[in-house]
């Protein structure tokens, strides 16, 4: 009798217990981006597995595969090649930025959805052709940044959205960058693409423009902006020849102002942000410090931001979750591709800008 009772026991807790979800399938495409690294060492967490890997440089491959353990089998020499015998769910490419379309070119016939590491891509005509085909094969289509993850930036996006918390935004200016890429130890295989003026599409206005560019689009709520003024400079020409190091871009809005300062000459890595409202601000110092003046406050409040849900708290659970359908994307979310579409365009606006010298119209 007692074994009766004890296997019934057993019985409803399996029926209770939720289902544990199979891991999404990843293909990787490309291993030049310094930001695999993030990817290969993380914890293993269950949520995804890499089943094949595009990188045409055997040595790179080998010797990543020797610093993190993975089999080389794994590894094919196209992306074709690739998809066809791994038959993955989703891509996350960590090749160079011109790279991407050529990415959703494969994927998204075969239904496979994509991640690109930022910014999404290096020109309009990339973007259109890129979103083209996600809406034609309905597949998802995101860009990952860093500063995504940040609970400072999503404590700002909440606090914005309270009533009278610091009142409507009237200014948000960023600080992003760090010492130099060529500086920081950046990999000759990320450095032969990041300094080049097509695979990157610039120097430092894309790598680090495009994260002011994606917060204030999600803290404007898909607001579009009304010109763009940029200014570029290469401080350093004998290490950055042909491409900028040094980028002010300013975004003005109907009833707001952007500054996003980018350097590559920061005497240190910096990715913060002031946000002010017409009677208080928030300034994020960095992914977790912040501080904060509301409305009607004499003091300013320390705080220590929270850290985000476990399902999105990198770019990796979010692409698993948004794949089975337990997240529900928002447009202008910081991955989604309405924003990531309006982040090319502003970039692209401030090269015009920067070359001609004039402030750039925004057209539709």
């Amino acid at each position: 009798m007692v074994k009766f009772w004890l296997i019934l026991a057993a019985f409803i807790v399996a029926v209770a217990a939720p289902a544990q979800q199979k891991p999404v399938r990843i293909g990787v495409v490309g291993l030049t981006h310094d930001h695999i690294h993030g990817l290969l060492g993380r914890k293993e967490k269950g949520d995804i597995l890499i089943v094949g890997i595009a990188e045409p440089d055997t040595a790179l491959a080998g010797k990543y595969a020797r610093q993190y353990g993975f089999d080389r089998k794994l590894v094919y020499p196209t992306i074709g090649e690739m998809l066809r015998h791994t038959n993955p769910e989703a891509v996350m490419a960590y090749n160079d930025i011109f790279g991407h379309l050529e990415v959703v070119e494969a994927c998204a016939p075969r239904g496979i959805h994509v991640m690109v590491e930022k910014p999404l891509a290096v020109s309009r005509e990339h973007v259109m052709r890129m979103g083209s085909l996600a809406a034609k094969y309905n597949i998802h289509l995101l860009t990952n940044y860093e500063t995504t993850w940040y609970g400072s930036n999503a404590k700002a996006y909440e606090i914005t959205n309270q009533e009278e918390a610091i009142g409507e935004i009237r200014k948000i200016v960023f600080h992003t960058g760090h010492q130099g890429p060529v500086e920081i130890g950046c990999s000759d295989a990320f450095l032969a693409w990041l300094t080049d003026p097509v695979l990157n599409g610039a120097g430092a206005l894309n790598d680090f423009g495009c994260y002011g560019a994606n917060i204030s689009t999600w803290l404007m709520q898909g607001e579009a902006p009304v010109s763009v003024t940029a200014v570029t400079h290469t401080n350093k020409p004998l290490v950055y020849p042909k491409v900028d190091d040094e980028a002010t871009i300013i975004v003005q809005y109907r009833k707001a102002q952007v500054v996003i300062q980018v350097s590559w000459n920061w005497p240190y890595s910096r990715k913060d942000m002031q946000l002010y409202g017409q009677t208080g601000y928030v300034n994020c110092i960095n992914a977790t410090d912040m501080t904060i003046r509301k409305t009607g406050k004499r003091d300013v409040e320390e705080m220590t931001a929270p850290a985000l849900p476990a399902d999105r708290n990198d770019a990796f659970s979010y692409l698993a979750n948004l794949i089975r359908g337990t997240i529900k994307p928002q447009p202008y979310d910081l991955s989604s591709l309405e924003n990531n579409k309006m982040v090319v365009k502003i970039l692209k606006a401030a090269k015009e800008s920067a070359e001609t010298g004039s402030t750039v119209s925004w057209e539709e």
